[in-house]
């Protein structure tokens, strides 16, 4: 879906195509950024909560008397678990995929407001600027995003498709 007005000048053509790429784009990597963090919230919680349970668990079987391997069984198991969670880091990966979902929301934003609002207004030389600092942004996030992975990318596909990023005042067009 292409948000370059209707009637824009020859001159701010070029501009409002590479504004329109930065837009989906944008789109495209918020929508991925925030489908991996939600992958990082389910892993945390998948290792974190049984990893806690067990060691509690470990505790508790320990402290009951004579039971034999099994508290040290679920110790181990905890330890495994918790040292997963550990070395996967999934909290720290989620924080970070939502708030580049939330930066890249922001430049698609940025990028829509420049193509339906101000474009065609501005003369061929602060609409290049304007443009130049959106490229700018953009190529920022996308050195300190980490790429989100096959399943949010699908996941993504989904949801744009069915038109999550869509708003109810575009439904008329």
């Amino acid at each position: 879906m292409s948000l370059i007005p209707d009637g824009i000048s020859e001159s701010h053509r070029a501009i409002a195509q590479e504004a329109d790429r930065i837009h989906e784009s944008s789109m495209w990597s918020s929508q991925g950024q925030f489908e991996q963090a939600k992958l990082w919230r389910l892993i945390n919680l998948l290792l974190g909560v049984p990893a806690a349970g067990l060691a509690a668990v470990s505790g508790g079987t320990a402290l009951a008397g004579d039971v034999g391997i099994w508290p040290g069984v679920l110790a181990l198991a905890a330890a495994a678990l918790s040292a997963t969670l550990t070395t996967v880091n999934a909290s720290r990966r989620m924080t970070q995929a939502q708030a580049s979902a939330n930066a890249y929301l922001q430049l698609q934003t940025a990028a829509r407001q420049f193509l339906a609002i101000d474009l065609a207004d501005m003369n061929r030389e602060d609409a290049r600027e304007v443009l130049r600092n959106l490229t700018n942004t953009r190529d920022e996030l996308n050195k300190t995003a980490d790429p989100p992975g096959r399943l949010a990318y699908k996941l993504s596909a989904k949801n744009i498709g069915a038109g999550s990023q869509t708003y109810a005042t575009d439904q008329g067009e």
